[in-house]
């Protein structure tokens, strides 16, 4: 397991305050049951062969999402997640790849110039699958398809070297099936890289920053990680009717199960830290030690077993 972490880059000032996903606020309280396994703690829906999928994703939230995402991606994609996968995935070399759960796409083009011969995308949004094609133009290596990434789908068809899911396993309430997909739209021994919110760390409105007077020291306070759950989300709390998206967090034994389960294994991992600073400040110095120390984003690097 490696990190992004370079305690020698000063990386610029930070100028735009908390991330969107730590402003966002939980429409009610979520109701818990605690259990001894977490392993047990959640159940998804078993994925059932031949139905057809109501699910659209984000489409609720797909104009403001592609608005924040755009044609290059977010501020933390750009600095952060692109980087740590292009490094991984290195020289692609007419390789065929997976975009599961891409959204807008955004990431096609940048595939493509790292040797990708084919990029396929799949999301369940009619509405940014939409505008991933516009953004494909009249790119012929691209191609994008409106299917459930949770649920059986002829795209899932065992040719693909490299499959990706981007900052999407926690908006996905069927982890199994999401994992059985990756596992099937894979060669033997193809590759898998998910990115996502570090769940020991990154929690809506579980998770916060703390200052320590005494000790001169911004420190993070976990409240729940143990207990599988669903939290609704209000994308623009400040608004008097806002749509709502739903996060749901997972402790990590439940990945790896998942993920075993799919027959993948986890080959690799990378703990991804934020690029942001602070502004100069009496308290500047300890807040770029604590993002130097707890990450944002885990990245795990899975393999399709032998066939």
């Amino acid at each position: 397991m490696k990190s992004n972490r370079n305690s020698q880059d000063p990386s610029s000032n930070r100028k735009g305050g908390t991330p969107f996903w730590e402003k966002m606020q939980p429409k009610k309280k979520t109701s818990f049951e605690r259990k001894t396994d977490p392993l047990e703690r959640t159940k998804h829906r078993p994925v059932k062969h031949g139905a057809i999928s109501k699910e659209k994703g984000w489409d609720q939230v797909a104009k403001w999402y592609d608005q924040l995402v755009g044609d290059e991606g977010s501020d933390y994609h750009k600095n952060i997640i692109v980087p740590a996968i292009l490094e991984r995935l290195g020289e692609l070399g007419g390789a065929r790849v997976l975009d599961l759960c891409c959204g807008q796409g955004f990431i096609g083009k940048l595939l493509l110039q790292a040797g990708a011969a084919r990029v396929h995308g799949v999301d369940a949004s009619p509405q940014l699958i939409e505008s991933a094609v516009k953004r494909a133009a009249q790119e012929s290596s691209l191609s994008y398809e409106v299917a459930d990434g949770s649920a059986p789908g002829a795209w899932a068809d065992g040719s693909y070297d490299v499959a990706l899911n981007i900052m999407a396993v926690h908006d996905v309430e069927n982890l199994e099936g999401l994992c059985h997909n990756l596992a099937n739209s894979l060669k033997s021994r193809g590759k898998a890289l998910m990115v996502f919110m570090h769940p020991c760390f990154r929690m809506p409105k579980q998770a916060h920053w703390g200052w320590d007077q005494e000790k001169k020291i911004q420190y993070r306070r976990m409240d729940r990680y143990g207990t599988a759950m669903s939290i609704p989300i209000i994308t623009h709390p400040g608004r008097a009717v806002s749509e709502t998206t739903t996060f749901y967090h997972r402790p990590l034994p439940v990945y790896f199960h998942a993920i075993k389960q799919a027959g993948l294994a986890v080959t690799d991992g990378e703990e991804l830290f934020s690029h942001r600073r602070s502004q100069v400040g009496p308290r500047s110095k300890a807040e770029h030690f604590a993002a130097e120390e707890f990450p944002m984003f885990l990245l795990l690097e899975v393999q399709r077993l032998a066939i």
